[in-house]
């Protein structure tokens, strides 16, 4: 009996496997909402830089491996066994080993909610290639919505990559057939594009970014375009409630601006595992 086979017939195995996974990428994600921004800044400047002929200067390597991680406020260096995740931050009780200075939450949270997300995948799909290619799905959207979340920025280099494999998945007919693939990245782009450019015709303002438009085009893509009429629904609805709490707690204005990402990711990730079982139930309730 080979590992894999094992796997399969053993969900729990698997399920497991995949926890501990999503542990470790969440660690991962954490890292890569942190310093993408950044980088990404720095490379703006450089690019800035050279085109009104300003010297670029010497800097440091900054990229996801170097430097080492370090603790914000003193620099203490992270050594391997305080970067587990998880058991790291649960055994120096929340605090820097050096300075004692709070580590925020978030850090365990993300790696916690990972791991969650991942074993959804992998308890509805089983071992198999579907759940695996959906893994990286999920992992993308997660980065997506804690950068847009951070910086209201959804970055090409994370959007892109993640709709080519989508398409490249779907080639195989592994979530749905590449023709669905196909059209649901283009209708996920367009639909969105077409509702940016009429907002802006009758307000004058633009009402959402073109990393939006990327972001379902990317769900569609991976979901095919039957996920996408859910997917604005529900990013809609939970946008909307979420902006009117906020305004009621008076924690923004009416004027500021709202990443939407996060709901887009949410809603498109919800569509796409369970799109079937919300229309079938939706269609059983109207009686048809």
């Amino acid at each position: 009996m080979t590992a894999w086979t094992l796997l399969a017939q053993q969900p729990a195995y698997f399920i497991t496997l995949v926890a501990v996974l999503g542990l470790l990428l969440g660690s991962f994600i954490n890292v890569v909402v942190h310093r993408l921004p950044i980088m990404l800044e720095r490379q703006w400047q450089r690019e800035a830089q050279e085109v009104l002929g300003l010297p670029t200067g010497e800097h440091e390597r900054f990229d996801l491996c170097l430097p080492a991680s370090r603790c914000p406020h003193c620099g203490h260096s992270i050594r391997a066994w305080e970067n587990i995740p998880v058991l790291s931050f649960l055994a120096l009780r929340g605090r820097c080993s050096a300075c004692k200075h709070p580590i925020s939450s978030r850090y365990p949270l993300v790696e916690v909610g990972c791991a969650l997300l991942s074993m959804v995948v992998a308890w509805h799909y089983g071992a198999g290639v579907t759940a695996i290619a959906l893994l990286f799905f999920t992992w993308s959207l997660l980065a997506l919505s804690l950068i847009d979340h951070d910086q209201q920025i959804l970055p090409d280099v994370l959007v892109l990559p993640t709709l080519w494999l989508g398409l490249i998945v779907n080639a195989f007919d592994t979530v749905v057939p590449l023709s669905d693939a196909l059209w649901g990245a283009v209708a996920g782009y367009l639909s969105l594009w077409t509702v940016y450019w009429l907002f802006k015709l009758i307000t004058g303002k633009e009402g959402m970014g073109y990393g939006d438009f990327k972001l379902l085009a990317m769900v569609g893509a991976w979901g095919g375009w039957q996920v996408l009429p859910l997917t604005l629904m529900l990013s809609s609805v939970v946008g909307a409630v979420v902006g009117l709490c906020l305004l009621r707690l008076r924690k923004h204005s009416v004027g500021t601006a709202i990443p939407f990402g996060p709901y887009l990711a949410i809603a498109g990730w919800i569509a796409v595992l369970w799109g079937d079982e919300i229309y079938a139930s939706y269609l059983q309730l109207l009686g048809f």
